[in-house]
This record gives structure tokens, C-alpha cells and sequence, in this order.
């Protein structure tokens, strides 16, 4: 059920230290050791399965800047001339290309919102984006039958990256700056001496440092729970099919019913924006107050259910000791079936959307959990309660494409350069300092 991704080699020795370790090797992880390893730092990245094996290849690929929120938009905006410098510097196509992407609507609230996006965050934070009229419409949807368009938007700067690809290519160019790769090699918890970080606990043995990434995605929280932080976090199981090769469609479009994105090969991954599926689980119920602003605001998107993961995975209940095998062991890489009934109404939608193409052969259907923060914002943080300890987690959805900026950002958080945008949103301590929690608009 996993997508397919590019798998790269371990480096076998672990170090007995390093200047910093970063802990997981999704998008922010392999972005965030490269931009360590280029300020002169010996890296070592642990993954407790394979690099890119979780949301970092079960996403979208879009890499845009149009309707992010406010608080997001200079990490979109920086991380889109990040990947063409990547896709340089290492000498690597990540499958990065800026086709542009397009949106189309019949409903009026939408192109209202749209529009006021425009006016009110996008223009004037320097976005190149377009309203579109219902002609204009029309012919970027030419094909969806007699669908009467009321208009939409088009971002022109903005594009799309390769999930396969992306994630194990940066982990290659780090590599080829010193930092060595750890796959199949859990961390399981951190080495502290009077508050401050003195090592990782490993599954393989200890590394000696003083400078920790946490970028475990889903995990993240459970990760920062064995060590007495709070960091709260809820996951959404959402569901993804990609067809075979089609062709005459935009690269990347979304509309009402479904959002499309054309994959290197020809083939199409569609999924419905917003749509997931909610899971109770005992960390779910913990963080409850904390998450029921945004689950109001978004309950008619979201399907609650009862499931596994209340049992197994990243937010059950349950300790460990760091001598002992941990929950990042047990599960390598979470990999969640897909819901047939999401994945039949998935095709459905496309199906409805583009009626001659009703015989489009689907290639394959899986699933992921995508990690999210109350307030839709990511954390991008020193953790003050113990010294040389940063956290990069709970993007919302949103952190494929912002990728290389995020990892940017936590590599400047830890040698203490100039951040390379100002990281006060995505502090921590705005879960414990009264700051009023504000939803994210997208």
C-alpha cells in the first residue's frame, strides 16, 4: 500500500558523536541535516524506517504559496527558491517544476474567499496570482462536461516537487557534505545531564551531542511525551489514488470535488482537499480542548471513527524504557490501509468531474496520517525546557512543500545565524503563554 519512493542506502557505523542529530527523515529531517551539514556541523539522521517512507511521499507535491495562511506564506515563499537551488547544488532532479496552479469553483463562497486571500495576504506578500474569470475558467477545466464555472484563481510562480524523489535525494546531498544516514535505526529517547542535551538513545546505542532536531512527523508527540513536554498534536488518516498516465490535463489543479497532480511518469494523484478521517485515540482525547476550535471550524470536513490506532502507533498510551525496544521499532513505517469507501467516492468525484475519462485505469490507493497542531500552524521551536532540544513538527498538510525552508529555519535554531524568516509564529511556548489560538483560513 505504500507509494513508490526512491530507497537510498544506510550508512552502517553510527558515530559515537556528532555535532547534531536530527530524528526523522521525512522532507524537514534530510532539509534540515543538509542546511546543518552546509554550516560546517557533523550530522548523523536517524530514521527509524526508510527516509521518505511516511507523509513525506503520501502527499500532494504541491509546492505553492497561494491560499497559505498568513503565518505560513514566508516559509512558502522562500522554500519555492529553496527547491531550485536544491535540485542545483546536489545535482539531483527532485522533480521540482513551477507549472503554476490552478483553482476552479461554482461555488461563490469560495471564489469569495479566494479573492479576498488575494487582496488581503497573497498580493501584498509579493505572490504573482490571478483571479479567473468563468471563461477562463472553463478552458483551464475544458473537458469537465457541462459544468457551469463561476470562476477562479491561478498562482503562476507556484509548482509542484516529486514525493518519490525529494526526500531521499536531499538525504544524498547531505550525505555528500558529511552527514551520515540511519535507517532502520529508532531513536528512543534523549540523553539529558542537568537540562540540557548531552546525547541521543538510540536502538543501535548512544550518540553523543549537544544538539537535537526532533522531526518526527505523527510521532513527534509521543517522542516529547517519554521526556515530560506537551506538544499537542492530532492526526487525520486521509486517503490518496493515483491513476495511470493521462492526458490533456493541467499539471496541477483543484477543484470542489478533487485536487489533481500530475506525477513524472504521466500518472495522476488525486485526493480531496480536506477530507480525512479522525481517529479517537488517547492522545486525541488528551489534547481535546486544545484541538476543539479547529474541529467546529472544520467538523463538516473531518469523519470521526474508532480504529487501531487507539491501540498501536503514535498516539496510544504507553512508556518505555530507553534499554527496552519502543514504539518507533514496532512500527518502522505507519502505513495505513485506505479507505475503500474514500478511495470508490475519490473516483467517483473524478469520475463526475471529467466524464469521458469514467475508464481511467487506477494504478494505486494508499493512505497516511497527516499531524496537525490546534491552531494549523507548524512548531519550529527550541523546546526551553531542556537546552539544545528544537522541535519541527505538526505542519498541518502542509509541510512537503515548505520543506527546505523549514529545515532551514531549525538549522539556523540551532547554530544561532540569523533565522531566515522570523520564526515568532511557529514558537512553542505559544501553546503555554495565553496566546489566543487562531485557525489557520487553509
Amino acid at each position: 500500500m505504500s507509494p513508490p519512493i526512491l530507497r537510498i542506502h544506510s550508512d552502517d557505523k553510527l558515530p559515537e558523536r556528532a555535532d547534531a542529530v536530527v530524528i526523522g527523515g521525512g522532507i524537514v529531517g534530510v532539509s534540515t541535516a543538509y542546511f546543518l551539514a552546509r554550516r560546517g556541523l557533523s550530522v548523523a539522521l536517524l530514521e527509524k524506517g526508510y527516509v521518505g517512507g511516511e507523509q513525506s511521499s503520501r502527499n500532494w507535491g504541491w509546492c505553492r504559496q497561494q491560499n497559505r495562511d498568513a503565518r505560513d506564506l514566508p516559509l512558502a515563499t522562500l522554500a519555492l527558491r529553496l527547491w531550485e537551488e536544491l535540485s542545483r547544488d546536489i545535482g539531483r532532479d527532485l522533480g521540482f517544476r513551477r507549472c503554476g496552479l490552478y483553482y476552479a469553483t461554482d461555488k461563490p463562497q469560495q471564489l469569495s474567499t479566494w479573492e479576498a486571500w488575494g487582496q488581503q495576504v497573497g498580493r501584498p506578500g509579493g505572490v504573482r496570482t490571478r483571479m479567473l474569470d468563468a471563461a477562463e475558467a472553463a478552458s483551464v477545466m475544458k473537458g469537465s462536461g457541462t459544468r457551469q464555472w463561476l470562476g477562479g484563481v491561478h498562482s503562476m510562480d507556484d509548482g509542484t516537487a516529486e514525493p518519490a524523489l525529494a526526500a531521499p535525494g536531499i538525504a544524498e546531498g547531505a550525505r555528500a557534505l558529511g552527514v551520515t544516514v540511519h535507517q532502520d535505526c529508532a531513536a528512543r529517547g534523549l540523553d539529558i545531564t542537568h537540562g540540557a542535551v548531552t546525547g541521543v538513545i538510540t536502538e543501535r546505542g548512544l550518540i553523543k551531542t549537544s544538539a537535537v532536531v526532533c522531526s518526527g512527523g505523527a510521532w513527534a508527540s509521543a517522542f516529547c511525551r517519554r521526556h515530560g513536554i506537551s506538544l499537542p498534536q492530532a492526526s487525520v488518516r486521509a486517503s490518496v489514488l493515483r491513476t495511470r498516465p493521462i492526458e490533456g490535463l493541467p499539471a496541477a489543479i483543484s477543484a470542489p470535488e478533487c485536487s489533481l497532480t500530475r506525477r513524472l511518469g504521466g500518472g495522476y494523484n488525486l485526493a480531496i482537499s480536506g477530507k480525512a478521517k479522525l481517529e479517537i485515540t488517547p492522545q486525541g482525547l488528551r489534547y481535546a480542548r486544545e484541538f476543539m476550535p479547529m474541529f467546529m471550524k472544520r467538523i463538516k470536513a473531518v469523519e470521526f471513527g474508532i480504529g487501531r490506532s487507539f491501540f498501536r502507533g503514535p498516539e496510544a498510551l504507553g512508556s518505555w524504557r530507553f534499554d527496552e525496544v519502543s514504539p518507533f521499532e514496532q512500527i518502522r513505517v505507519l502505513d495505513p490501509a485506505p479507505d475503500p469507501r474514500a478511495i470508490r467516492n475519490l473516483l467517483g468525484c473524478f469520475q463526475n468531474l471529467y466524464p469521458a475519462l469514467k475508464d481511467v485505469a487506477v494504478d494505486q490507493a494508499w493512505a497516511s496520517y497527516i499531524d496537525s497542531t490546534p491552531d494549523g500552524v507548524p512548531v519550529i521551536s527550541p523546546v526551553d525546557a531542556i537546552k539544545g532540544f528544537v522541535l519541527a513538527a505538526g505542519f498541518s498538510g502542509h509541510g512537503f512543500g515548505t520543506g527546505p525552508a523549514s529545515g532551514l529555519l531549525a538549522a539556523s535554531l540551532v547554530t544561532g545565524d540569523q533565522p531566515p524568516v522570523d520564526p515568532t509564529p511557529f514558537r512553542f511556548s505559544r501553546f503555554t503563554d495565553g496566546s489566543k489560538v487562531t485557525v489557520g483560513a487553509f
